[in-house]
């Protein structure tokens, strides 16, 4: 069991006759996929870690009492957002207190899921959930202690560091740069070395993905706010980075991570084989959050305009659409100089 309330605990050992298969170097011929040695019963088995329960708990926790704290004061908050934030937290946790994360210290494929998961799936929930938002509706704007929490949230989201990196040359930057840095380093087998240093990486993995999806959806007040073209822009400038990426994955047949290869064929699988599964699975995992993204930002991008239409319309009701009847007469007096001359 891989657990965060013992950060030194040794790193999974994949038991002999895992699944009544031996280790390669004993002679059992070697399987072709961890459908052989390992089923979705295995992935799906409660393998709960503390630090993770606790992390999970205290933002499903505190968001329930932001939402609780809104109704009392008749302050209504979307029910989709409150449905995204929780199935985000729902996918942190199966990915983190079950054997999908005990096999990720074992399998490539599965590291590879977990991942991808992690980076652009459970960020795009946890985003649209707007927390920020819901944490600045729901604390108290008032001096004094009562309104330091607030004050303070204020501060860091205006801060010189937060508009470092929220910006979208930064998070772009670091989406990729993470990606390729990690994998055809020696940074990958270092941090499977240890127990802590693969938390370490799956909380990585988690902040990169918030960081990058973060300014894009722009549900919740960036310090940087963009339009709804330029936002699309930034997802599919990562896009062609993120697929090569897998392609890469898919062509190199010499192992990346001694490790992993070590682990695998400790199980009884062909490293090779597993290595081009995780591949694939890094390659086809951009289309699901690329689709959202874009429905999401598209979606926003029409009701900007609408929201702007309207307040021309309100403004030429007001003043009986002087912006109008000013380009109207600036037409004319056009016309009028092009006929003198």
């Amino acid at each position: 069991m891989i657990s965060l309330a013992d950060p030194t605990a040794p790193p999974v050992t994949p038991p002999e006759g895992h699944h009544g298969h031996g280790h390669a170097h004993t002679g059992v011929p070697v399987q072709q996929s961890f459908g052989d040695v390992a089923g979705w019963s295995d992935l799906a088995t409660w393998r709960p870690s503390l630090g993770w329960l606790l992390f999970i708990a205290v933002l499903a926790g505190g968001y329930f009492l932001a939402v609780l704290a809104l109704r009392q004061r008749q302050v209504r908050w979307p029910i989709g957002r409150t449905i995204a934030w929780y199935a985000g937290l729902l996918g942190l946790l199966a990915i983190t207190c079950t054997g999908l994360a005990e096999l990720g210290m074992m399998l490539f494929s599965i590291h590879m899921i977990q991942h991808m998961l992690l980076s652009m799936i459970v960020p795009i929930g946890l985003i649209l959930g707007a927390p920020i938002t819901l944490a600045l509706r729901a604390l108290p704007a008032a001096p004094g202690r009562s309104g330091m929490a607030r004050r303070i949230l204020l501060a860091v989201l205006h801060s010189r560091l937060v508009r470092v990196i929220a910006h979208p040359i930064v998070t772009v930057t670091l989406f990729v740069v993470s990606l390729y840095a990690l994998y055809f380093t020696s940074l990958l087998d270092k941090a499977m070395a240890t127990h802590v240093g693969h938390q370490l990486m799956l909380i990585h993995f988690l902040a990169i993905g918030i960081l990058f999806f973060g300014p894009i959806l722009a549900v919740d007040p960036w310090p940087h706010r963009a339009s709804p073209g330029i936002r699309l822009a930034e997802l599919l400038a990562a896009v062609p980075f993120h697929a090569f990426f897998g392609v890469i994955l898919m062509q190199t047949t010499t192992p990346l991570s001694p490790r992993f290869a070590e682990m695998t064929r400790q199980l009884g699988l062909d490293p090779s084989t597993d290595q081009l599964l995780g591949g694939s699975i890094a390659w086809g995992s951009g289309e699901l959050p690329v689709v959202i993204v874009t429905a999401v930002v598209f979606r926003q991008w029409i009701v900007t305009d609408a929201r702007a239409a309207k307040r021309l319309d309100r403004q030429a009701d007001r003043d009986n659409d002087a912006e109008l009847t000013a380009y109207n007469a600036y037409l004319d007096r056009l016309r009028q100089h092009a006929s003198r001359g």
